[in-house]
């Protein structure tokens, strides 16, 4: 089987994250594993494994014929088989398709703000999705958003997976050793980094040593601007951090004692995962399917969704106890080696796309 994926970008969020964890699991497996950058590189480029075959298009508009050849050319060459569309890269792929009617597209969907799933519409998306092999929703809600609006019956879920990280560069975390709690969560509203202040500001009065450390891409909005003004006007200049995008998230979360997510809404965070694969114990909210992941309060704290009182409450409960963080982290760990593995998932979903493509080839005949 030869299978590229394809994305927009290689900035540091969930679904470019993905892209690369199926390219280089992918490279393992089958005789040919592609990853293909529609719009824009980023930190992600040197997580790449070797043998990943690498194409970068350089799409500059909407509808960018220069980059559709490039892209058709290459899956030519490649004789690659079936696209893997992440997120909105699914329009490019179904350019390139009605060049090229053989290739098989899945679709990744990997839409974070899976509350309120009603005023989700696209057009686009839809009309697209009547081109797609198969679908694959990161999250329940998200498969049956699409079993009811889009054009395509075959749709499964798959949970996010973390392979190791490839990366030489080091990140230093500031605050005292053995003391640091840390957020891997890009600057975005949905994450709620008010409530991760809020509760930094109450902690440090009880606990001064302890120290936040935020990493994610900043867009360097209004968003942004406001948080770190908290920061400021709270006086918590050396309590809370800011890192921006990180190429080694493992190296820092290699220096943490506790690891919190505080979003108002996620599908299955690549984070928790993150977390638990470094023996981490968790506090996050409970929204979108990280109840999946912490299934019980022996492999992490879930408190309610911008509740402070609750979420410092379920933090100091870890600071104060090494045994319980101790005992967390290794549940949450051993949970996720049996359900969230890299082989499990991977093997399902080769069998999964083998079926697709029997199938669509029963189809031409």
């Amino acid at each position: 089987m030869r299978i590229a994926q394809i994305i927009d970008s290689l900035e540091a969020g969930g679904a470019e994250r993905m892209a690369v964890n199926y390219a280089n699991a992918l490279s393992k497996k089958i005789p040919f594993s592609g990853l293909i950058v529609s719009r824009k590189e980023g930190l992600l480029l040197s997580q790449i494994d070797k043998k990943v075959s690498y194409l970068f298009v350089n799409k500059k508009k909407r509808i960018d014929f220069g980059a559709i050849f490039r892209l058709r050319k290459y899956l030519k060459k490649n004789q690659v088989e079936v696209i893997h569309a992440h997120s909105s890269s699914f329009f490019i792929a179904v350019l390139v398709k009605l060049t090229l009617p053989k290739i098989e597209i899945i679709w990744h969907d990997h839409y974070g703000i899976s509350q309120d799933l009603s005023a989700r519409k696209n057009v686009v998306l839809k009309f697209s999705s009547f081109f797609f092999a198969g679908i694959i929703s990161v999250n329940s809600a998200l498969k049956d958003w699409a079993k009811s609006y889009l054009w395509c019956s075959n749709i499964v879920y798959f949970p996010n997976f973390i392979v190791d990280a490839i990366s030489n560069e080091k990140q230093i975390l500031k605050g005292s050793a053995g003391k640091k709690i840390i957020c891997v969560a890009n600057l975005r509203p949905q994450k709620n980094h008010d409530l991760l202040i809020d509760a930094a500001s109450l902690i440090s009065k009880k606990f001064p040593d302890w120290t936040f450390h935020l990493l994610g891409k900043d867009f360097e909005d209004l968003y942004s601007e406001r948080l770190k003004k908290k920061v400021k006007d709270l006086k918590l200049e050396e309590t809370v951090f800011f890192y921006g995008s990180a190429s080694n998230v493992s190296d820092a979360l290699k220096q943490g004692q506790i690891a919190v997510l505080s979003s108002l809404s996620e599908g299955l965070p690549l984070a928790v995962l993150e977390y638990g694969s470094y023996k981490l114990p968790v506090v996050a909210t409970k929204v979108g399917e990280i109840s999946k992941i912490i299934t019980s309060d022996k492999e992490g704290l879930l408190v309610p969704s911008n509740n402070v009182a609750e979420f410092v409450q379920a933090i100091e409960k870890l600071i104060l106890n090494e045994k319980t963080r101790e005992e967390l982290a290794l549940n949450l760990y051993n949970n996720i080696g049996l359900n969230f593995s890299e082989n499990t998932i991977i093997s399902d979903y080769i069998l999964w796309l083998q079926s697709l493509i029997t199938f669509a080839v029963k189809k031409q005949k």
